[in-house]
């Protein structure tokens, strides 16, 4: 029978995509029989499409299964609206890193999730979960609450009306308490996470503004609580995010 049209797990393009979505940072070979069971495909369609992406460079086969393959970096490579916000960005970041010494973070929004465009840290990394191409929900870190407070409207009703998740014991999740701080962070133009996307971990974040006042990024530094606080890189975390949002600005008159 030949694949529906309608998209999803009804195209062989969704399944795919799921079985490339299956793969998780830490994984070196991923059996088939385990992209069996983390996709919910048959066995046989799993099989058929995983050989079809080693052969456009997508997976490569290797001993116990399958891992992703140089092809997706290329692809990943050409995402032209990250890639470039990339290159603007990486001296500030790399400066930020310089005056701090600690993690820092460039994100941008998609959906209600942030995705991390970059992550620097050297010898005194924070163990945090974020890698660069990963993604949070938006209501526990900092960046999703800089992008957040400066998103439209809808968008806010939307994270705010729906389940907020709780990842650690301090993760805000009553609307009330959340809209309070996205309120703070366009007042100050910062915004703070302490332990609400990982235990252990400490952030603040600022957005970076186009001309509109919209969030097109925001940048983060972020450390473990037993040395780090946030309060002590306001100014240095603002000045970036204003930096890059000035770069940007200048770049790109007309947007």
């Amino acid at each position: 029978m030949a694949e529906s049209a309608s998209g999803g797990l009804d195209t062989v393009l969704g399944k795919a995509v799921t079985i490339l979505r299956a793969f998780r940072p830490d994984d070196r070979a991923v059996s088939l029989a385990e992209l069996v069971r983390r996709t919910g495909l048959h066995k046989a369609t799993v099989h058929r499409l995983s050989g079809a992406l080693v052969d456009n460079r997508l997976l490569d086969r290797v001993d116990g299964g399958y891992r992703p393959s140089g092809g997706l970096f290329e692809l990943g490579m050409l995402a032209a609206p990250e890639r470039s916000l990339l290159e603007v960005a990486m001296p500030f970041l790399q400066d930020l890193y310089e005056r701090t010494h600690e993690t820092v973070h460039l994100g941008v929004r998609e959906g209600h999730d942030v995705v991390y465009v970059a992550k620097i840290g050297g010898h005194r990394q924070a163990r945090a979960p974020s890698r660069t191409g990963g993604r949070m929900p938006l209501h526990c870190t900092s960046i999703g609450k800089a992008l957040l407070a400066h998103a439209d409207d809808e968008l806010r009703r939307e994270v705010l009306s729906g389940p907020l998740e709780r990842r650690t014991p301090r993760t805000i999740v009553a609307p009330g308490a959340l809209r309070r701080q996205l309120r703070d962070v366009t007042e100050t133009g910062v915004a703070f996470e302490r332990e609400e996307s990982t235990t252990g971990l400490m952030c603040v974040a600022a957005p970076v503004l186009g001309r509109d006042n919209e969030a097109l990024a925001a940048i983060s530094v972020a450390g473990p609580t037993g040395r780090f606080r946030p309060e002590r890189f306001v100014t240095q975390v603002r000045a970036a995010a204003a930096g890059l949002g000035s770069t940007l600005i200048r770049r790109n008159p007309l947007s």
